[in-house]
């Protein structure tokens, strides 16, 4: 299964940083998705039309199951993630942001703040995730049985079918 992972940054997209939620993403999905994966990633500044035609490469072109975004979610003038995520998507999934905020809320009461969204384009399922390399992991602990079930409709199997036997 092909993964995309973008953060989304001004600052690591220039360098003044390093990407640690990107990395975070990957290693996580990893341990949720224990098939091999193929993860392509990319970097991008805070800008909708730059976030909003890699989301659509990743998905048209690149053909990723998955596309997971990190960063941009929040209230800040430069926090543009859930608009530039809205101009590809063809259907919302607003469940993965309120679970997320809840379930975060518990942890830090200024998680409301988020406005993290997912939904699906074609047959790939994108996730907006903040940008905290701690809070991605809270996030992404919660999401797995419900990111195997909706990848598993789009490809158009049945989630809930026995795993084929294995043949020697």
């Amino acid at each position: 299964m092909k993964i995309g992972r973008i953060t989304i940054s001004d600052r690591a997209s220039t360098g003044v940083y390093e990407d640690r939620s990107g990395p975070e993403i990957e290693h996580l999905l990893r341990g949720i998705f224990t098939n091999e994966s193929e993860f392509i990633s990319a970097i991008v500044p805070d800008e909708i039309p730059l976030i909003a035609e890699t989301l659509r490469a990743f998905a048209d072109r690149e053909q990723c199951a998955l596309i997971v975004t990190t960063g941009g979610t929040g209230i800040s003038p430069r926090d543009v993630t859930p608009e530039a995520t809205r101009q590809v998507l063809e259907k919302e999934l607003p469940g993965f942001g309120e679970i997320m905020r809840v379930q975060s809320f518990a942890i830090v009461p200024t998680a409301i703040l988020s406005r993290a969204t997912a939904g699906t384009r074609g047959t790939s399922l994108i996730l907006n995730l903040p940008g905290k390399p701690s809070a991605v992991a809270e996030c992404l602990a919660l999401l797995g049985p419900a990111l195997r079930e909706g990848l598993a409709h789009l490809r158009g199997e049945d989630p809930h079918a026995a795993p084929p036997a294995k043949t020697t």
